[in-house]
């Protein structure tokens, strides 16, 4: 471009969506010379980190050059015209290898592109490549799939979060301005969280899941991942709306995000879910001291905050797990049967519970779910919006083990199971560095007042001015951990020779690892269906599409 002013600054990566649209706009800035700022710092930092599968360098500069050319002719699109993003690699993109980070679909490369990949390109986006994700966004972090798990850039021996794992990374990092992650049980708000980013789960209906890799159908989220509130704002923009390629999607007016962010919450009648985080999930004390003092400024900006309870996280993560992981089961299952020795083992000892799982146990779930969803009008009539913790900081990756996804309930799962808009975003850090972060639960389609919350709250604090800082050259290993060895069982011989005509009943062929994974797994998938089991009403009805329109 003519005016291309900063095209010598060398930190384009760091760079806010926001900020580039206006540069690019006033055609300040090229959306060539951004991108390949951008494919200079991926080639310099990204073997440090593995938030990419694949870059696509050739399609981006093309794209971008298309978009100058657009952009100079005065056909300027959006905030979204020119800007470089990256997809979780479960998108699925027209000519474009998509993995979902797994051995059984290293060679897939689709016809089509998910609805949400052709309106990102409707919108002038430009793709950077393909993320790292936990394999089909659900088991991880993992150690034995053909590409490596992305890492922490606030510090690469800790975990990123999944499964939206590259998308946190990545955008963390400066690899790119804003990302799509997916959220079943948490995966956009785990990473954002541990990577210290925005991150929102829509309301669900609100953003197409056509071509988007199923994890679950009724729990499936697709959303944004980006640096501030206000990029979230112009990215979910991009995105939202009806699809009737998904039968889930609610036909309904998508309102103006950013219009939203007017900086003014005074008024707002906020509940602080305060059990979440000190009795069911437990966060350490530097998390707890972030939170009050987040809760204080929000009443510094004029909103009114109160302690409010839902029932335990226990019961939300019962019924979820229990749903989700059959519907999971069910849409991997021709592929167990004939490649079960290609999945990682992580996803194995998550996936293969549901064979314990029984067709009623499923329905109960769902009829749990609908009563579930039906408890939160009263908070929904009281409150404008609720608060908790998000997950953090960050462990360790070599700390992870398999069996820690069933033997504890989620902060983030409860709003899965509802439904409604969760946004998590940072609130400080620990002393050695590491992001901690707030979750904002919203009404169903109160997207925008999630939106306007974090955007007041993030415009009076200073926490988006830190970013990591990474050395193109460190002294530092690439090695992974081990594979963690399978948890022991705790069940008796004849449980296990159960176990085992169950798998043979399957058609499943289990080598012994993977054998006593699941034998180990057995007892809390008995606790769990055990706790949803009740006397419910004939006329009580499961939730078939979750319809929150």
């Amino acid at each position: 471009m003519p005016n291309d002013a900063v095209a010598s600054v060398s930190d384009l990566h760091f760079l806010t969506i926001t900020e580039a649209a206006r540069l690019i706009e006033a055609r300040q800035l090229s959306p060539v010379t951004l991108t390949r700022a951008f494919l200079d710092r991926i080639a310099a930092i990204d073997p440090q980190l593995n938030a990419y599968l694949l870059v696509t360098a050739d399609r981006a500069l093309e794209q971008a050059r298309a978009a100058e050319a657009e952009i100079m002719a005065g056909n300027y699109r959006g905030p979204m015209h020119g800007i470089p993003v990256g997809l979780k690699d479960i998108y699925c993109t027209a000519g474009i290898r998509t993995t979902s980070h797994s051995r059984t679909r290293a060679n897939y490369v689709p016809a089509f592109d998910a609805t949400t990949v052709s309106k990102l390109y409707q919108a002038g986006g430009i793709l950077l490549g393909k993320l790292a994700t936990h394999e089909f966004a659900h088991g991880g972090p993992s150690f034995d799939l053909p590409w490596p798990p992305a890492r922490n850039p606030w510090n690469r021996d800790h975990f990123t979060g999944g499964s939206s794992s590259g998308s946190g990374a990545g955008v963390a990092a400066g690899l790119m301005m804003g990302a799509l992650g997916s959220d079943t049980g948490g995966s956009i708000r785990n990473p954002a969280a541990l990577c210290g980013l925005v991150g929102l789960k829509p309301t669900y209906g609100l953003v197409s899941r056509f071509g988007v890799y199923t994890n679950s159908f009724s729990y499936d989220h697709a959303g944004p991942m980006t640096w501030s509130a206000e990029d979230c704002a112009i990215l979910l923009q991009a995105i939202a709306g009806h699809d009737p390629n998904d039968p889930a999607s609610v036909d309904r007016p998508v309102p103006d995000y950013r219009a939203s962010l007017t900086g003014n919450i005074r008024g707002l009648r906020i509940g602080i879910l305060r059990h979440l985080f000190e009795e069911d999930v437990p966060v350490p004390s530097v998390a707890k001291t972030a939170l009050e003092e987040a809760f204080s400024v929000l009443r510094g900006l004029g909103a009114t905050l109160e302690d409010v309870r839902i029932r335990p996280a226990q019961v939300y993560y019962d019924v979820k797990i229990t749903g989700a992981e059959s519907e999971l089961y069910a849409v991997h299952e021709p592929a167990l049967r004939t490649q079960l020795g290609d999945f990682g083992e992580d996803f194995l000892g998550r996936t293969l519970g549901a064979l314990l799982i029984s067709g009623a146990d499923y329905v109960q779930a769902s009829r749990w779910r609908r009563v579930l969803i039906a408890e939160m009008a009263p908070l929904y009539a009281k409150y404008d919006l609720l608060v908790t913790a998000a997950p953090g900081p960050a462990p360790r990756l070599d700390g992870w083990r398999t069996i820690g996804f069933w033997q504890k309930p989620s902060l983030t799962t409860p709003f899965n199971v509802t439904g409604g808009p969760a946004l998590v975003q940072c609130v400080g850090y620990t002393p050695d560095g590491l992001p901690l972060s707030m979750q904002i639960i919203g009404r169903p389609f109160g997207d925008a007042t999630v939106l306007r919350v974090a955007h007041a709250y993030e415009a009076a604090t200073p926490w988006r001015a830190r970013r990591p800082s990474l050395d193109p050259n460190p002294a530092f290993s690439t090695a992974l951990p081990p594979v963690p060895d399978p948890a022991q069982p705790d069940i008796s011989v004849a449980r296990c020779d159960e176990i085992a005509a169950v798998c043979r009943r399957a058609g499943l062929t289990l080598g012994e690892r993977v054998f006593r994974q699941l034998c180990a797994t057995a007892p809390y998938v008995d606790a769990m269906v055990g706790r949803l089991r009740r006397d419910p009403e004939f006329y009580e009805e499961p939730v078939s599409i979750v319809c929150l329109g």
